[in-house]
């Protein structure tokens, strides 16, 4: 029950505050992020919460994902194309 609990709070990595994935919005290129046994991990793409689940916002492709926490994508994390 601590470990859920703990998921709801906003937690910092790396000096950078993340935001539980339950307040994450619609419609907005999101950095997400997951907690494995590894501790935290972001995927390199951004990503957007959408009615059917998340997809990749950059090309629209459905992403089978659980992530645990969020952030706003900013753009000095775009990989470069």
């Amino acid at each position: 029950m601590i470990q859920i609990k703990a998921l709801q709070e906003p937690i910092f990595h790396n000096g950078l505050m993340w935001n539980p994935i339950a307040s994450a919005p619609y419609g907005r290129s999101l950095e997400v992020a997951v907690i494995d046994d590894d501790g935290l991990h972001t995927l390199i793409f951004p990503c957007e919460k959408g009615r059917e689940g998340w997809k990749n916002a950059t090309n629209g492709a459905r992403v089978d994902i659980r992530p645990t926490h969020w952030r706003d994508w900013e753009p000095k994390n775009k990989q470069p194309g």
